[in-house]
């Protein structure tokens, strides 16, 4: 019998934290991983960093919505 026959819902009812964990996570990884290694632009390979003014709280916002979601996750 498949999970949709049988009224279940994919990954339970855990399915909202998971998705928060994977997007908060990804959003704060992402914008680290900006600020730490700047892209190569054009043809002289100039470097630029993402702004620190815009990277910092998104990678901020992020974090706080990874460890709620973790923290959701472990209480049950």
């Amino acid at each position: 019998m498949s999970a949709a026959n049988d009224g279940t819902m994919f990954l339970g009812d855990d399915l909202i934290p998971y998705l928060v964990l994977a997007l908060g996570g990804a959003l704060f990884v992402g914008n680290l991983a900006a600020m730490v290694r700047p892209r190569q632009v054009g043809d002289g390979g100039r470097a630029v960093r993402a702004p620190a003014r815009r990277a910092v709280p998104l990678a901020l916002v992020g974090l706080v919505a990874a460890v709620w979601a973790l923290a959701t996750l472990l209480a049950g």
